[in-house]
């Protein structure tokens, strides 16, 4: 009796381990398939509110952000990125029904990667992919390219524009490449310039420096990292549970599933540790509506907190920053070992970003957006 109920234990968690390894969410839920050099990228989301205006072109305008070759700040590989809608959709709304979408791979150039056959990038997902399932795709990494974003970025698409029916707003932007870096927080800048230039900063001069740094380290074949601010407006009261299903938490697993991201923080975040509380305690403000009959509603004076306290959405504005490291693939000669474990070298061909802040706002946007919609579906089946 024990053996069988080891057994299914077992069985139970190698389910568990093979659906987490692809899907994202719990009632707004996305399953991703495809590889960078492969046929397509696409995938299913599933629990997409029915009666939603499904806008095509908003769908076809979020990838057009995230496609590579936009700019001469990205990666030269030219790509359409057109989204195929293929259930889910009638007469321009969602049905309730699962969503299936593709897009087609069009421009690959696999050849260039034929010397990192049986090669391991450093800091890349070669090694731990070859060590894992014992196969891998050189060919632009395979799944563990951040061509796979695409899917993303259909998936946060859908759920901004169910977002917009409760007023819930998403922006990102670059605050930091490299060294050049915005002084001052999100409050301080016009965030409707974001889209003006091809770093996705608001503030345009220090947009210009970013550029020059990312076109001056692409001129030697280096990469550069750097961070993304987010900023979530009008989110409801209440999204999050107290204990393992706080909202911050939900929000720092699903910015570090993103390629390259290796840090989260929400709020003031680690600059909290160099104050005290009387210098960071959100102190609410007294509430007038209240005084006149209406339904309490209380804001506070600052929002040191992220618009986050306990786990659970206090109704401000909730911000946080992802920190992405440069990108693992120089176009410069490099120290390796090959699959025996020899030394030897590599210099990588093709065609990749110096930096890929630029692309991945859309992506942090995205993945905001699924998570902050996913926590409002679950938030309204605990209450009657």
């Amino acid at each position: 009796m024990t053996a069988v109920v080891m057994t299914m234990v077992t069985d139970v968690d190698a389910d568990i381990a093979i659906d987490m390894r692809n899907s994202f969410g719990n009632i707004f839920r996305i399953t991703t398939f495809g590889e960078s050099h492969g046929a397509a990228v696409g995938g299913v989301v599933d629990g997409m509110p029915a009666g939603i205006d499904i806008d095509t072109d908003f769908i076809q305008a979020e990838l057009n952000r995230r496609r590579p070759g936009q700019s001469a700040l990205t990666t030269s590989r030219k790509e359409a990125d057109s989204v195929e809608l293929l259930s889910g959709v009638f007469e321009g709304k969602s049905t309730g029904c699962p969503i299936g979408f593709i897009v087609r791979n069009t421009n690959q150039h696999s050849n260039d990667y034929d010397n990192m056959r049986n090669i391991f990038r450093p800091s890349h997902a070669d090694y731990t992919y070859h060590e894992k399932f014992g196969i891998r795709d050189h060919r632009g990494g395979g799944r563990s390219s951040a061509r796979i974003t695409i899917a993303r970025c259909v998936g946060g698409a859908l759920a901004k524009l169910a977002l917009r029916q409760i007023g819930v707003d998403i922006v990102a932007y670059t605050s930091q490449v490299g060294p050049v870096r915005l002084d001052g927080g999100y409050r301080d800048y016009d965030l409707t310039k974001v889209e003006t230039n091809d770093v996705r900063c608001p503030d345009p001069l220090t947009a210009e420096r970013m550029a020059n740094l990312i076109k001056e380290v692409k001129g030697k074949g280096n990469t550069v990292g750097g961070v993304i601010t987010c900023v979530i407006k009008g989110c409801p009261v209440g999204l999050g549970e107290p204990e393992f299903g706080k909202l911050h938490a939900a929000l720092g697993h699903a910015m570090l599933t993103i390629n390259a991201v290796k840090g989260f923080e929400y709020g003031d975040g680690f600059d909290m540790a160099n104050y005290m509380g009387t210098d960071v305690n959100d102190i609410f403000l007294p509430n007038e509506a209240a005084a006149n009959g209406e339904p309490l509603r209380l804001h506070t004076k600052t929002n040191h907190s992220g618009g986050i306290q306990g786990g659970i959405s206090n109704g401000e504005d909730i911000y946080f920053r992802v920190a992405f490291k440069p990108v693992a693939t120089l176009l410069m000669e490099q120290e390796t070992v090959d699959v025996e474990g020899n030394a030897t070298t590599l210099t990588a061909r093709g065609r990749h970003d110096p930096c890929v802040l630029p692309r991945a706002v859309p992506v942090v946007e995205s993945m905001a957006a699924m998570t902050i919609l996913d926590y409002y579906l679950m938030n309204k089946t605990t209450k009657m």
